[in-house]
C-alpha cells in the first residue's frame, strides 16, 4: 500500500472537524457581515439625510455668489496649466496659490454660508461638513467653504482629488454622491456623501458635502467580532465531541464491518467464481443496512455483466467501423474540384462540409447541366445521423437526375417533392436551394425550398439576397416552387450555406447569427472561395470556443471571374 493510511474513523474525526468549523466560520461570517451593514447602512442614511438637508437650507445666491468667485479665481490661476499639487508644493508656492482667492472669506457671502455649516455640523457632531465644487475639467474637488470638528486648516480654494466612484457618477450626469466609505491614513475611516446644489436650469453651483468619522464604529465591529469568536469557539468544540460519538457508533463500526467482508471479494472470485460478500451479516433499518443488501446483490449482478461487456464492446466496435466507412463514402459523394472544376476561366468554385456526426443531412453539390451552365446545390435534410444521411442521398440524387437543360427549377422541385412524399415513413424533410449559372451571359435562375438567403458580393461587398423562400421539399405532395432569377457580373461571388452556420453556438448559448457572417464575409470579400470559406470556418470555430456542435455546418462560394465566349 502506497502513502499513509487513514482509517475511516479518523477520517469522520476530520469531517466533523472540517463541518464544524465550516458551521461556526459561516455562522461567524454571516454575523459580522449583518452586525457591520447595519451599522454600514446607518450612516450612509445619516450622511445621505445630512448633506440633502445642508443643500436645501443653504441660500441659493450666496451659493451661486461664492462659487463664481471662487471657481473663477481658481479658473485664472489653472489658466493654460494642470493645477497645482499642493500636497508636495514647497511653502512659497502654496502661498503664491492662496494668495489668489484672498478676501473670499471677509465677503457677506462666505459669512453667511459657514454660519449655516457650523451649526449643522455642531448639531449633527460630524467631523466635517463643507461646501466645494467638482470640477470635472481639471479633476479636482475645489473647497468653497469648510467646516470641521479638527484642526485642519482647508481655506476656500483648497484642492482634492475627485474619488474614482464619484467621476463615474459625474461622467453620468449624476452629482449626488452616495454614501461611500474611505479609508485615509490622515483621517481614519471616514463615511462620506455629497448632494448637488442646482439653480432653476438644473446646472450645479457647488455639492455639500459631509464626513462622518468612522473609527469608533471600526472599534465596536472589532470588540463585537472578538466576542463572537470566543462564543462560536466553544460552542464549535462540544459540537465536535458529540458528534464524533455519534457517528463512531452508528456509522464507523458497521461500515468498517461491511469493509472487512467485502476485501476478499476479487480473490475469491477469481479461485472460486464466487465471492464472500454472501456471507455478510449486517442488520440495520438505515441507510448502512441498505449498503450492505446492495453489496450482496452487486455479487450476484457483477457476473452477468462481466459477460454481457464483452459483448457490448464487441458490438460497439463494430458499429463504430461501420460508422466510418459511412463517413467515408458520404464524404465521397460530395463532388470534388479536381479535374473537372479545377483552372476554369469562367468561374471559380469551392466548398466544405463538417458533420455534427459521423454522417450528416447536409449536402451540397455542383456540376455542368451541359457545357454553358453551371448548377449549384445547398440542402439540409432536418434531423441528423445515419437517417438523415440517407434521405440526404435520396434528395441529392432526385435533384441532380431532374436538373436538365432549359427546364423550369421550380418545375424540378415540383417534381422531386411529389417523390420524396412518396416513401418518407420517418417524416424527414429538406430545405434546399438550386442555382443554374448561365457561364455565358451572368444569367442564374434559381429556386428556394424553405433554404437560407445567399450573400451575392457585387463590387466589393456581400450583402444577403432577399427572396421569397417556398415550402420545403418531403413536407405536402403537389406543392408548387416559384423559380426566379438574378444576374451576376464578373467577379460577383454568391456564397450559400445551411442553417449550421448561422445558428452555431457559444457556450454562453448564444448563436453565431446572420450579422457576424455578414461581417466576416465583408471583411474577406476580395478573398477566393476557398479563402472565403477557410475565413468564416475560423471565425465560428472562434465564437464556438469548447461548445459542442449541435448541428452541420456546410458552406459554398462562387465566384463568376468572366464570362465564356465562343472561343476554343
Amino acid at each position: 500500500m502506497c502513502g499513509r493510511f487513514l482509517s475511516l474513523r479518523v477520517k469522520v474525526v476530520m469531517m466533523v472537524l472540517l463541518t464544524a468549523a465550516s458551521l461556526a466560520a459561516s455562522m461567524l461570517g454571516v454575523s459580522y457581515y449583518i452586525y457591520s451593514e447595519t451599522m454600514m447602512e446607518h450612516y450612509a442614511v445619516m450622511a445621505a439625510n445630512l448633506v440633502k438637508s445642508t443643500a436645501e437650507i443653504l441660500d441659493e445666491e450666496d451659493v451661486r455668489e461664492l462659487s463664481q468667485d471662487i471657481v473663477g479665481r481658481y479658473r485664472v490661476v489653472c489658466s493654460g496649466e494642470a493645477p497645482p499639487d499642493l500636497e508636495n508644493a514647497s511653502g512659497q508656492e502654496r502661498e503664491t496659490y492662496f494668495a489668489a482667492f484672498a478676501g473670499t472669506e471677509d465677503t457677506a457671502a462666505y459669512a453667511r454660508i459657514y454660519e449655516e455649516i457650523r451649526k449643522i455640523r455642531e448639531a449633527n457632531q460630524v467631523l466635517s461638513l463643507y461646501l466645494a465644487y467638482m470640477d470635472q475639467q481639471t479633476d479636482k474637488c475645489v473647497y468653497l467653504c469648510v467646516d470641521s470638528s479638527e484642526q485642519v486648516i482647508c481655506p476656500p480654494g483648497a484642492l482634492d482629488q475627485i474619488e474614482v466612484c464619484n467621476r463615474e457618477l459625474m461622467e453620468r450626469g449624476q452629482y449626488d454622491f452616495p454614501a461611500y466609505i474611505t479609508n485615509y491614513s490622515q483621517y481614519g475611516w471616514l463615511c462620506s456623501a455629497s448632494a448637488a446644489m442646482c439653480d432653476e436650469s438644473g446646472a450645479v453651483l457647488a455639492n455639500a458635502c459631509v464626513d462622518i468619522s468612522m473609527e469608533e464604529v471600526m472599534q465596536d465591529r472589532r470588540a463585537f467580532l472578538n466576542k463572537l469568536l470566543f462564543a462560536l469557539a466553544g460552542t464549535t468544540l462540544l459540537l465536535i465531541v458529540i458528534g464524533v460519538k455519534v457517528i463512531s457508533k452508528t456509522v464507523v463500526n458497521p461500515i468498517n464491518l461491511l469493509a472487512k467482508s467485502t476485501s476478499g471479494f476479487v480473490e475469491n472470485r477469481k479461485e472460486n467464481g464466487a465471492g464472500t460478500v454472501q456471507d455478510l451479516n449486517i442488520r440495520s433499518n438505515d441507510e448502512i443496512g441498505r449498503l450492505a443488501g446492495a453489496v450482496v446483490k452487486m455479487e450476484r449482478d457483477i457476473n452477468e455483466y462481466i459477460d454481457n461487456i464483452a459483448k457490448v464492446t464487441a458490438e460497439k466496435e463494430r458499429i463504430g467501423a461501420e460508422l466510418n466507412v459511412a463517413t467515408q463514402i458520404q464524404a465521397s459523394m460530395m463532388p470534388g474540384i479536381y479535374p473537372d472544376f479545377a483552372d476554369q476561366p469562367a468561374f471559380e468554385i469551392a466548398a466544405l462540409m463538417q458533420p455534427a456526426k459521423e454522417v450528416g443531412g447536409d449536402f451540397y453539390d455542383f456540376f455542368f447541366v451541359d457545357e454553358n451552365h453551371l448548377a449549384i446545390v445547398m440542402a439540409d435534410v432536418s434531423g441528423k445521423g445515419v437517417p438523415a444521411a440517407l434521405f440526404m442521398v435520396i434528395g441529392k440524387t432526385l435533384i441532380k437526375d431532374h436538373t436538365q437543360p432549359g427546364r423550369n427549377l421550380g418545375e424540378v422541385f415540383g417534381e422531386v417533392n411529389n417523390i420524396l412524399c412518396e416513401s418518407n415513413s420517418e417524416n424527414l424533410f429538406i430545405t434546399a436551394f438550386v442555382g443554374v449559372l448561365d457561364i455565358t451571359t451572368g444569367e442564374f435562375p434559381y429556386v428556394n425550398a424553405g433554404h437560407e438567403l445567399p450573400f451575392i458580393c457585387h463590387e466589393g461587398s456581400f450583402e444577403a439576397h432577399r427572396i421569397e423562400p417556398g415550402f420545403v421539399l418531403a413536407g405536402l405532395e403537389d406543392m408548387r416552387y416559384q423559380a426566379g432569377c438574378f444576374m451576376l457580373a464578373e467577379g460577383d461571388k454568391l456564397f450559400q450555406y445551411t442553417d449550421g452556420v448561422t445558428e452555431a453556438t457559444n457556450a454562453g448559448n448564444h448563436l453565431y447569427g446572420m450579422q457576424r457572417l455578414y461581417d466576416i464575409l465583408n471583411r474577406n470579400s476580395d478573398g477566393s472561395p476557398e479563402e472565403i470559406l477557410r475565413a468564416v470556418k475560423k471565425d465560428i470555430d472562434e465564437f464556438v470556443g469548447d461548445a459542442p456542435q449541435f448541428d452541420d455546418i456546410t458552406m459554398l462560394c462562387l465566384t463568376f471571374k468572366k464570362k465564356k465566349t465562343g472561343e476554343a
